[in-house]
């Protein structure tokens, strides 16, 4: 069985082609620039040599159609035609409270995800925009929504509730949500693994550090609580997100500095964390390099993320009662060996000790900590397109449909 995994965002389409029955890569891409006239598609089909096109592409069909035109070329293509693609597993941000695990789409859901674009109006539509692309261009083809917010929708009520009028949650849905659900997903399944531990018996903390970051609690396989709330702008220092905040910074703000309700949020989303403190960039590579040569702000930006990150380790803790693992994933989590290194100083009252030397290993999967830390410390890549694949063939095997 073959699954095309698509992850539509507004300007761009990331894609991924799997054979499920040993869940092997057979293609990967990008098409970036979508309603441009030079969109540019860089495509890699396991085992030939990576292509770069660039061409019009007015719109999400037309980019969904030239992303199946490639899977087919003769050079470049890993398959015949569409009748390979047994289903389509579809990224989506935001289904509310609507849905707690992946479903096939339907009229009826694609109507339940419109009805979340009010808490998502920068993801949900351009996913939206896939599905009903992919639906015209491979019709009978099952298509599967995946939610990054599914994960948590379990999450205990007195962890998403926020302390405002309750009715304000029962009018307009305003409660912790949380994010990067497949990706704490995944990692904690496969940390689980690599302990050769049944996941349902593990307290895991989950750090997913990318230029978005959150962190997840999760007590046998269920979240306990999140970073990320009603929006991904809650929790840790992200690349250009500000994270935690006292609220009543936001009107101080925008009478000193003559901001509307555009500007604050263009300050605390884009010009705010990494890029913010330090002046210099989003990049933790080149926070690291400056701070290595004297730059006081790089360093605050450093100190401030890890301190952050710290406290939401032993806030975790202590909500889980103990732990039994602790992961690095994403851009940040698998790449810096210095992050990884200051974060997990001072648990030693948890009997968390990491083995530098592994810690610097160019190994990408890998597990850091000491043989005698009680606390197993993992770094673990990311795989959300695995998780959505998955998920896509066992909805399409329910179904009783043969594999193609």
């Amino acid at each position: 069985m073959k699954v095309l995994v698509l992850n539509c965002g507004s300007s761009s389409v990331k894609y991924q082609l799997l054979e499920m029955e040993n869940e092997s890569l057979l293609a990967r891409g990008l098409l970036e620039r979508i309603g441009t006239n030079d969109a540019v598609l860089t495509h890699q089909a396991t085992g030939k040599k990576e292509v770069t096109r660039t061409f019009p592409v007015p719109d999400h069909k037309t980019a969904v159609k030239e992303v199946l035109s490639i899977l087919f070329d003769p050079a470049y293509g890993v398959i015949k035609d569409v009748t390979e693609i047994s289903a389509v597993g579809h990224r989506v941000v935001h289904a509310g409270e609507e849905f707690s695990g992946s479903v096939l789409l339907s009229t009826e859901v694609k109507e339940a995800l419109k009805r979340c674009i009010q808490l998502a109006p920068l993801h949900n539509p351009p996913n939206l925009l896939g599905i009903e692309a992919a639906e015209a261009l491979l019709p009978g083809t099952p298509q599967v929504g995946v939610f990054d917010t599914a994960f948590h929708a379990n999450m205990p009520r007195h962890a998403f509730l926020y302390a405002l009028p309750l009715e304000l949650y029962e009018k307009y849905g305003i409660r912790r949500y949380g994010f990067h659900g497949t990706s704490h997903r995944y990692v904690a399944a496969r940390a689980a693994e690599l302990a050769g531990r049944n996941l349902n018996e593990l307290k895991i903390i989950t750090c997913h550090l990318g230029n978005g970051a959150s962190i997840t609690a999760i007590d046998g396989g269920q979240v306990a609580d999140t970073s990320m709330g009603f929006t991904p702008l809650e929790g840790l220092v992200m690349g250009t997100r500000c994270g935690d905040l006292d609220p009543a910074i936001i009107p101080f703000l925008m009478e000193k500095e003559g901001l509307d309700i555009a500007g604050i949020n263009r300050l605390i989303n884009k010009g705010s964390g990494l890029l913010g403190l330090s002046g210099i960039s989003n990049d933790m590579r080149e926070i690291e390099e400056a701070a290595e040569k004297g730059s006081t702000r790089a360093v605050d930006a450093l100190n401030v993320l890890v301190h952050r990150l710290r406290k939401y380790i032993g806030a975790y803790a202590a909500v889980l009662d103990g732990v039994d693992i602790l992961v690095f994933t994403a851009g940040i989590g698998e790449n810096s060996v210095k992050v990884r290194s200051l974060v997990c100083q001072g648990f030693s009252y948890l009997g968390l000790y990491i083995d530098e030397e592994k810690n610097r290993s160019p190994k990408k999967e890998k597990e850091i900590s000491t043989p005698d830390s009680r606390v197993k410390v993992y770094v673990i890549p990311t795989n959300e397109e695995l998780v959505i694949a998955r998920d896509a063939a066992e909805i399409v095997s329910s179904l009783g449909q043969a594999p193609k």
